[in-house]
């Protein structure tokens, strides 16, 4: 996928955090350190790992798409991926609100390891806790 498609999957698949840009993706892309995973047209995950962790930076299903097993795979993928690049521990950061995305997180291993509070700020203004999750690998 190219930085275009995955900012278009992005924004159709979040709301809150806002999406990222096309931008932004080219540039993580150019990261040594991270690695795109993909789903098809569907969903893809975006990871990095370095120093003995790995950060799930963000993981994109279509909405059409969901509830399909993609984004298990995703998360499967990133974690055996992680491995390789010899991570000892994963992490990610999801909206406390998310209960799709902390049931998905929650069935892969991870556990709440902090809180930033008021980290996410929604459209209307309200700020939303982000949720620190982590897992042994």
């Amino acid at each position: 996928m190219t930085p275009d498609q995955l900012a278009a999957l992005h924004a159709r698949a979040f709301r809150m955090p806002p999406p990222w840009s096309a931008a932004d993706f080219a540039a993580l892309i150019l990261d040594p350190l991270a690695f795109l995973l993909v789903e098809g047209d569907a969903g893809f995950l975006l990871g990095r790992a370095v120093a003995g962790e790995a950060e799930l930076l963000t993981l994109a299903v279509a909405p059409e798409a969901r509830r399909r097993g993609l984004g298990r795979r995703l998360v499967g993928r990133f974690l055996y991926q992680a491995r390789l690049r010899s991570a000892e521990t994963a992490f990610l950061e999801v909206s406390a609100e998310n209960a799709a995305a902390l049931g998905l997180y929650d069935s892969a291993g991870f556990r709440l390891s902090g809180r930033r509070r008021g980290y996410y700020a929604t459209s209307e203004g309200r700020r939303i806790d982000a949720l620190v999750l982590s897992r042994t690998l």
